[in-house]
C-alpha cells in the first residue's frame, strides 16, 4: 500500500483531489485513505462473521457493512471515477479488486452462517421458490391486499420514456412478451423502500416459529398479476447507486440565496450520474448490458451480487424482539447531580466541570436536560448552539423554540450543508426563525462542525456563562449508539472563548479571539503541531513524553509528518483510530515508536481525545483535550471545529481511564502492522481484557451509579 513516488495523491477532498508534495520519508509510510477505509469496513464485516457476536447483532453488522459501502460509493468512488491521472484510474481498479472478496464473504456469511443459525432458533428466511403452496398462497394474498396498490408496473420501449431509477432503489426487471403482437420489451417494477422489506408469513409453521420472505421475492412471485396476459421471463434484480457529490460554490449571496442553493443541490442529487449497478443472482445478460449502456457505465461499475443486492434490509431482522439473540440491553445512567431541579443542575456545573460519557451516561439526562432547563429557567438570558446533525423531532430545537417564546435571546448556527441532512436542517432553521430565534449559517466557505452550546444566566454576581463542548452531535438517537464525551463547564477561561466563538459564527470577523479552546481552521492545527513538538523537546531533554490520541480518522499530512518526527525522536505515540488511517506504524527509522489500534463493537467509537504528557510522569497530570475534530485535512482546514482543554483532575482521570481501557483491549481491538494490514486481537481465557472496551465501560458506569 505504500506510495512509491515523492509526489503522491494525499486525499480526495469533499469536492476534488487534494495533491501534496510528500517527502520520500512520508511516501514510505503513507497508506491510501480509500484502501484504508475498505480495511475499516472489513473490520465491521468481521463483527458479522464473529460467532461471539449475538446472532441478531450479526445481521445488523451485515446491514451496516452495506450501508457504509453505499455512502463510500456515493461520496468517494463517484469522485475517483472522474480522476484523470493514471494513479487515480489504477486506484479504482484496486478498490474493486479489494472489495469483491469482501462481498463474497458477506454473501457466504448470510447464506451459510446467518440463515442456518436463525433457522436453528425458529427464524426462517426463505425465497419464493422455497415456500410451500400454502405459504405462497398467503404471500399472494398479501400481494393483492397490501402491496399491489403501491406498485407501478412500467415498460421500457420507444413509446415510453425510460423510467427514473432513484438512488439506492431496488427494481425488478423482466423481459415482457406480448403473444398477440409477438414482440418482447423490458418491464420494470420498483421495490418500494417505504414498506417492510421482510414479509412475515405463518402458514404450515408450528407455534413460536417465524417465517419471512423478502419483499422483492413476493413481487417476483406475483409479477404476472401486474402484466395480465403477458409472458414474463428473465427476472433480474438490480440496485442503483448515484453520485452524491453535487457542485455548489460558496459566494456572497445572502442567507436566502444560500438556502435556495442548498435546496437546488438536494434536488440535483436525485439526478446525479449513476456510479454503480448491483445485480442479483441469475441476472439476465441482455438486461445488464442494456442498463450498463443506458447509464454510460463500464464493466468495472457492475457488481454481480452472490445473494441479496441490499443487505440494509437486515436491519429489520436485527430488530426482532428476541433479547436472547441480541446484545444485553443497556440503559444509559444519569450523571450525579443532574436531577430535575434546574438550580441543582447549574449549581453542579458551577461547583466544578462535569465530564459526561455517552452512551454510558445519559445524553438526555445531561446535555439535553442542560438546554431544556435553560429554556425554562427565568434566570436564563440567552442560549446559543451549533447544529450539524440533530435528527427528526429533536428536543433541542423544541427547547430553543420554547426559550424564544419565553422571550430569551436564542441563536442557532445551523449547518445546512451537512450532507444528507440538508432538508432536515433547512426545516428546523425555518421553525426556529418562525418564533424569532436568530438563525445563521456560519462562516462562508466553511462547514460548522463544532459541537458547542452556550447558556448565559443572570445571577447574583452578574452574568454567568455555562458551556457544553462535545465530541458528538446534538442528536438524541445517535447518542445512544455513538460513544462520545462532553464537557459541561462555567470555567471563565473556556466560556469566554465560547462567547467569542459565537460572535465569530454569527457576526463578521476573520477569526475568533480564543486563547484557551482550539478552533479550526485558525488555531487548531498550529496548536496541535506545537503540542507534538513540545513532546519532542521534552524527550530530548529527558523529560517524560508521550502522545495518546483517539479519533475517527487520521489523514492530515502535516500532523502525520509531525508524528513521524516525534517517533524518530523516541516519543511513544499510541493512536486509537476507528476508521481509515493513512499512517503506517512500526516502520524502522520513521514510525517505530508509533502504535495504532482500532476499536470496533456494539457502540460506534466517535470521541476525539488528545493526550500529551507535557513532562509529567502521571498521565492525569498531563494535558487532555476533547472536541469535534479528527486529524484530517478537511477538519483542520475547511471546517469550523472546536476542541477544548480538560482542566480538572477528576475529568482527566475519566479520560485516561477510557484511553487506558482502549489501549489494553484484547476483545474489540485490531492493531495495524508495519506492512499496512490489520490484525484482530484475541484475549486469553478469563483475562480482564476479554470483556472488551464497551462491556468494561458499562460495568464502570454501573459501579459509579451504585456508589
Amino acid at each position: 500500500m505504500s506510495m512509491g513516488s515523492a509526489t503522491a495523491r494525499v486525499s480526495v477532498g469533499d469536492h476534488g483531489v487534494l495533491n501534496a508534495s510528500l517527502s520520500d520519508g512520508l511516501s514510505a509510510i503513507w497508506i491510501d485513505r480509500d484502501l484504508s477505509w475498505l480495511d475499516f469496513n472489513e473490520r465491521v464485516l468481521a463483527e458479522a462473521l464473529d460467532e461471539r457476536t449475538p446472532l441478531l447483532e450479526r445481521a445488523k453488522f451485515l446491514a451496516i457493512f452495506t450501508s457504509n459501502l453505499d455512502e463510500f460509493f456515493m461520496k468517494r468512488v463517484s469522485v475517483l471515477r472522474e480522476g484523470k491521472s493514471d494513479e487515480e484510474k489504477a486506484l479504482v481498479g484496486r478498490l474493486r479488486a479489494r472489495l469483491l472478496p469482501l462481498l463474497r464473504r458477506q454473501a457466504d456469511c448470510f447464506r451459510h452462517e446467518l440463515i442456518p443459525a436463525l433457522a436453528a432458533h425458529g427464524i426462517f428466511l426463505r425465497n419464493w421458490d422455497e415456500l410451500t403452496a400454502a405459504q405462497q398462497a398467503q404471500a399472494a394474498d398479501y400481494f393483492e391486499n397490501s402491496l399491489s396498490p403501491a406498485l407501478t408496473p412500467l415498460v421500457i420501449d420507444p413509446a415510453h420514456p425510460f423510467p427514473f431509477l432513484s438512488n439506492l432503489s431496488t427494481s425488478l426487471t423482466f423481459l415482457l412478451r406480448d403473444p398477440e403482437r409477438n414482440e418482447t420489451i423490458h418491464a420494470r417494477v420498483k421495490v418500494p423502500g417505504v414498506l417492510k422489506q421482510w414479509i412475515p408469513l405463518s402458514a404450515d409453521l408450528a407455534s413460536g416459529q417465524r417465517l419471512f420472505v423478502s419483499l422483492h421475492e413476493v413481487i417476483r412471485g406475483n409479477a404476472h398479476r401486474l402484466y395480465s396476459g403477458m409472458k414474463l421471463t428473465a427476472a433480474t434484480l438490480v440496485r442503483l447507486t448515484r453520485d452524491a457529490e453535487t457542485d455548489g460554490d460558496d459566494d456572497d449571496d445572502p442567507a436566502e440565496g444560500l438556502r435556495e442553493q442548498v435546496r437546488e443541490q438536494v434536488r440535483q442529487r436525485r439526478y446525479e450520474p449513476v456510479v454503480r449497478l448491483e445485480f442479483g443472482p441469475g441476472a439476465d445478460p441482455g438486461t445488464k448490458e442494456m442498463l450498463r449502456s443506458r447509464f454510460g457505465l463500464s464493466s468495472s461499475d457492475i457488481y454481480d451480487m452472490p445473494e441479496e443486492v441490499d443487505f440494509t434490509t437486515l436491519f429489520e431482522i436485527g430488530g426482532l424482539p428476541l433479547p436472547e439473540l441480541r446484545d444485553a440491553a443497556w440503559t444509559p445512567l444519569p450523571p450525579a447531580g443532574f436531577d430535575e431541579d434546574t438550580a441543582t443542575l447549574f449549581a453542579t456545573i458551577a461547583a466544578g466541570d462535569v465530564l459526561v460519557h455517552h452512551p454510558y451516561e445519559s445524553f438526555d439526562a445531561s446535555v439535553e436536560h442542560f438546554i431544556s432547563a435553560a429554556a425554562d429557567d427565568p434566570q436564563t438570558v440567552s442560549i446559543k448552539m451549533t447544529a450539524y446533525r440533530i435528527g427528526d423531532d429533536t428536543p433541542f430545537v423544541q427547547s430553543l423554540i420554547r426559550a424564544a417564546e419565553h422571550g430569551k435571546q436564542v441563536a442557532c448556527v445551523m449547518e445546512i450543508k451537512a450532507r444528507f441532512d440538508e432538508e432536515r436542517n433547512l426545516h428546523w432553521a425555518a421553525e426556529l426563525e418562525r418564533v424569532g430565534a436568530h438563525v445563521t449559517f456560519g462562516v462562508r466557505g466553511l462547514k460548522t462542525h463544532g459541537k458547542t452550546a452556550l447558556v448565559v444566566r443572570k445571577e447574583a454576581g452578574g452574568l454567568r456563562c455555562y458551556a457544553h463542548i462535545g465530541t458528538g452531535n446534538y442528536h438524541v438517537k445517535t447518542a445512544r449508539l455513538y460513544a462520545d464525551f462532553g464537557l459541561l463547564t462555567c470555567n471563565p477561561a473556556i466560556t469566554r472563548d465560547v462567547v467569542h466563538l459565537f460572535h465569530y459564527l454569527t457576526g463578521h470577523a476573520h477569526a475568533p479571539d480564543c486563547s484557551t479552546i482550539l478552533v479550526a481552521p485558525s488555531t487548531m492545527r498550529p496548536r496541535l503541531l506545537e503540542l507534538i513538538r513540545r513532546e519532542i523537546e521534552n524527550r530530548k531533554l529527558g523529560r517524560p513524553s508521550r502522545i495518546v490520541a483517539k479519533m475517527n480518522q487520521l489523514e492530515d499530512p502535516a500532523i502525520i509528518e509531525a508524528l513521524c518526527e516525534a517517533s524518530e525522536a523516541g516519543v511513544p505515540c499510541d493512536l486509537i483510530v476507528r476508521g481509515f488511517c493513512c499512517l503506517r506504524p512500526g516502520v524502522e527509522g520513521r514510525t517505530a515508536n508509533i502504535r495504532i489500534r482500532s476499536i470496533i463493537g456494539r457502540f460506534l467509537e466517535h470521541s476525539r481525545i488528545f493526550h500529551f504528557a507535557n513532562g509529567e510522569e502521571s498521565p492525569v497530570d498531563g494535558e487532555f483535550y476533547i472536541g469535534s475534530a479528527d486529524w484530517m485535512f478537511r477538519n483542520l482546514s475547511r471546517r469550523v471545529e472546536v476542541v477544548t482543554p480538560v482542566l480538572e483532575k477528576h475529568a482527566k482521570e475519566r479520560l485516561w481511564e477510557c484511553l487506558d481501557i482502549c489501549l489494553h483491549d484484547q476483545r474489540q481491538a485490531w492493531t495495524l502492522g508495519s506492512d499496512g494490514t490489520w490484525s484482530q486481537l484475541h484475549p486469553e481465557a478469563d483475562s480482564p481484557e476479554a470483556a472488551g472496551t464497551h462491556r468494561l465501560l458499562m460495568d464502570l458506569a454501573s459501579s459509579r451509579a451504585a456508589d
